[in-house]
Order: structure tokens, then C-alpha cells, then sequence
């Protein structure tokens, strides 16, 4: 499995290999001493997803049992971010994004104290997460996905597809308006 730092150092694309031919694939999705060579924690719940087109979901995170998170799409096609919302991180605010899909089947970590979203491209997707703590609905937490200052760049949607939100997702705030102790904060890993 190839391992890739991306623009935000703690987030890490990983690309499995892919063994196909006429009759299908194998593709090896994770392997314990792989993710602890590359600092990913031991994964503790495993996450799955079914969405349409158009059906952006995030931008989450939870302050308490903050959740790392190994995230793939085994069923069609998705853009997936990874927002670092951690007060006094040198990246705060700062995002990455990657196409995760059933063709690539690259996986994306996301690090405890990041907002995570993702909106769906193709007809339909399957996504799943593999976590680093157990969800905890008291805590969680949200920011805008369409936040100026954050200013993702959002691919285009197919012709006719419009973003779908949940309640939640539509009443989130930006991250400047998010209340300081509703975020996580920084800490520097020891050298």
C-alpha cells in the first residue's frame, strides 16, 4: 500500500493495490501493522453509508471520543474533505480533499480533531469508515460545508443534481462563528 502525506501532513491518502481481472478485483482495505507503521491508532468502529447524488454529508467532528477516521467509498464515487478546526493548529481552516471511489479505491485518514464531509458524485454511493473512537452523539459538532473562509473547492455535480443537506448540515455554523470551546485544540505531537 502506497501512503501519501498530503498538503496538511497529518492527513494521509492511502492507495491500496488493486489485483482485477475479467472476473472482478481483491483489493486489501486495511492491515493493522500498515496503519500503525503510518501513526493511524488502532480502529474501533466500523461505519458504513448509502447516499444519492447530490447528498453532501458533513462538515462533522466531536469533542468528545474525537473520532480519526479511515474513510473509502466501495461503491461509487464521492469527494471527500478533511478540515483541520483544531484552535492554534498551523493548518486551522485549512482543508484537503481527495476522490474516493470503486475504481481508485484510494482511502483517506482522517485525524481526530478534523471536520470530515463528503458529497456524492455518482448515481449512488456506498461509503464506509473505519473509526479510531466510538461515536458520541452529545458531542458532535459541525461546520458549514459551504464556509467562505474555508472556501473548499467543491467539484461540480452532474447535470440536473442539486446538494442535498440534512437539517443539521443546513443549520451548522461557519467556523468563525462556532463558539471556541466547541472546538478541539491543537496539540504538537512530541518529537
Amino acid at each position: 500500500m502506497e501512503i501519501e502525506p498530503q498538503s496538511i501532513p497529518e492527513v494521509l491518502l492511502l492507495k491500496p493495490k488493486v489485483f482485477g481481472d475479467e472476473r472482478g478485483f481483491f483489493v486489501e482495505t486495511a492491515r493493522e501493522t500498515v496503519l500503525r507503521e503510518a501513526g493511524i491508532p488502532p480502529l474501533v468502529q466500523h461505519n458504513q453509508s448509502r447516499s444519492g447524488a447530490g447528498v453532501l454529508r458533513g462538515l462533522h467532528y466531536q469533542l468528545v471520543q474525537p473520532q480519526g477516521k479511515l474513510v473509502r467509498c466501495a461503491r461509487g464515487r464521492v469527494f471527500d474533505v478533511a478540515v483541520d478546526v483544531r484552535r492554534g493548529s498551523p493548518w486551522y481552516g485549512q482543508w484537503v480533499g481527495a476522490v474516493l471511489d470503486d475504481v481508485n479505491h484510494h482511502q483517506l485518514w482522517v485525524p481526530p480533531g478534523f471536520a470530515h464531509g463528503f458529497v456524492v458524485l455518482s448515481p449512488l454511493a456506498d461509503f464506509c469508515y473505519l473509526c479510531s473512537d466510538y461515536y458520541h452523539p452529545p458531542s458532535e459538532q459541525g461546520i458549514r460545508w459551504d464556509d467562505p473562509a474555508i472556501a473548499i473547492a467543491w467539484p461540480p455535480l452532474p447535470e440536473g443534481v442539486t446538494v442535498q443537506l440534512s437539517a443539521k448540515d443546513q443549520a451548522a455554523p461557519t467556523l468563525a462563528a462556532q463558539a471556541a470551546e466547541r472546538l478541539p485544540v491543537f496539540t504538537a505531537a512530541a518529537p
